[in-house]
């Protein structure tokens, strides 16, 4: 299956740190995914996006529910070093196990720990610097 941007909590948070022209350049160009193959709430226009990712900005989190695919919840949030966006972090589950509300109960821990990983991202070569010593 594949990760659609429209149908993925990590998608709508790596959308919600674009402007809503650069997010829907991209997922135009990449197309939606059909509630067919996604889950019952994917959205398949550009205005039903756009709703999500600017309730994503309200939150500083990305929450799907039945997005990516039925019975299914996510949230995500953006890793930043300095401004820049460096990846996405991101809880799954099972709606009976990750409600809405338990989603909203662990976002503010998702966004302190993608704040963690930004500034400690400098360590690490996976990011494009040298190993320590070298270079």
């Amino acid at each position: 299956m594949d990760a659609r941007l429209s149908c993925t909590a990590s998608g709508h948070a790596w959308l919600m740190t674009l402007s809503d022209e650069r997010a829907m350049e991209l997922v135009s160009r990449q197309g939606f995914g059909k509630p067919s193959e996604y889950g019952p709430n994917a959205p398949t226009t550009l205005k039903a996006l756009l709703g999500f990712l600017h309730a994503a900005r309200v939150r500083g989190y990305a929450l799907i529910d039945e997005v990516f695919a039925p019975g299914m919840s996510a949230l995500g949030a953006p890793v930043f070093r300095r401004k820049e966006v460096i990846g996405v972090i991101s809880i799954a589950g099972p709606r009976l196990r990750l409600s809405t509300e338990k989603m909203h109960e662990l976002g503010n821990a998702l966004m302190e720990a993608a704040a963690e990983l930004g500034p400690i991202s400098n360590a690490s070569t996976l990011f494009g610097r040298p190993p320590l010593g070298k270079g």
